[in-house]
Order: C-alpha cells, then sequence, then structure tokens
C-alpha cells in the first residue's frame, strides 16, 4: 500500500494533535493534583498561579507546542544598576538547573523558560517544572531585586522613613512591594 506524502503529512498532524490533547490532559491533572489555581485560555494552554513569599503569585505559561510543552514565568524586570552581576549569578544558577533555565528577552528582562519533549510529560515532570520555578524565585529573587534596584530600595526606605513609618506599609507583596520583614 503506497501512500502519498500528504497522507503521511495528515496522519502526522492526527498523532501530534492527539499528543497534544494527551498533554493538556495530563497537565491539567497535574495542576489539579498539586491543588495549583490555574486557567485555561486554550487547549494545552494554561497559566499557573503559584504563591511565593518574596514575590506574592508567580504566574507560569505550560504552553503545549508542536513537540515541547513551553515552561515560562516571569521572574525579574532589566536591573537598573549591576546589570552584568545580576546576570552573571544567573548564568551560573543556569548550570544547576534541569528542567527550567534562566534567559533575557529583548530588553534584558528575565524569565524562566525550558522546553519538555511532549512525549516525556507527566504528572512529575509537571511538578518538577513547577518546583524548580518556585525554588529559583525563592533563592534568587530578592538578591536579585537588592542587587539590580538598590539604588531604588534606598530611595523608597528613605522616604518611608522620612515619614516616620520606620518601615514599608502593609499591603499585597508583589515585585514592587516585598515582604514587610526586608524593611526593617
Amino acid at each position: 500500500m503506497d501512500r502519498t506524502t500528504a497522507e503521511l503529512l495528515k496522519m502526522g498532524a492526527l498523532l501530534d494533535e492527539q499528543l497534544r490533547l494527551d498533554v493538556d490532559r495530563t497537565v491539567r491533572h497535574a495542576l489539579e493534583a498539586l491543588g495549583v489555581e490555574h486557567e485555561r485560555p486554550a487547549i494545552g494552554a494554561f497559566l499557573a498561579h503559584l504563591p511565593e513569599e518574596a514575590r506574592g503569585d508567580v504566574p507560569v505559561w505550560l504552553v503545549a507546542g508542536d513537540h515541547g510543552l513551553l515552561v515560562e514565568a516571569f521572574f525579574v524586570r532589566r536591573p537598573e544598576e549591576h546589570r552584568e552581576t545580576v546576570y552573571g549569578l544567573l548564568l551560573a544558577r543556569n548550570a544547576r538547573t534541569a528542567v527550567v533555565h534562566f534567559a533575557l528577552d529583548e530588553l534584558g528582562d528575565v524569565y524562566l523558560t525550558g522546553t519538555l519533549p511532549l512525549r516525556a510529560v507527566d504528572e512529575q515532570l509537571v511538578d518538577r517544572a513547577l518546583g524548580q520555578v518556585l525554588t529559583h524565585v525563592s533563592e534568587a529573587f530578592t538578591d536579585c531585586v537588592e542587587l539590580g534596584f538598590a539604588g531604588a530600595l534606598s530611595e523608597e526606605r528613605a522616604t518611608w522613613t522620612a515619614d516616620g513609618a520606620g518601615r514599608r506599609p502593609s499591603g499585597p507583596r508583589t515585585v514592587e512591594t516585598p515582604p514587610a520583614d526586608r524593611w526593617r
């Protein structure tokens, strides 16, 4: 039985689509089993919201492509100062990563990103990828912010002290408002 190239391509596309559906189901089950809040804007596309003490919510994209599951999380915007040192620290961390790594976009903003082969995606690998994102954020975020935005943080601390606050006002924990304990 002779098959044409078009028939083979169609069969491959159907297999790829079924694989993406399987990955969609696997990621959904993994997120639910982990108790991770998430959105699913499209089949094979998830936005997971990981809680993290220093940063608050860490949004992580999990998107099934043609050959891999993209894992991507924004880490920090382009450092205003000590840029080379911040980037160097993150590059050194890349040597110890397996699933996700630090990368820069065209503006110099830093992301955690990785691509997992679709055929390898299972609930344990999704858990491992999300765990590595949280580990890197927990271990490196505060140091990168304090080094890369030292001047702005110093000015903000001086303003709070001059206002008699003594420490940062309470409020939601975001990139702009780190945990109160940092400002004592």
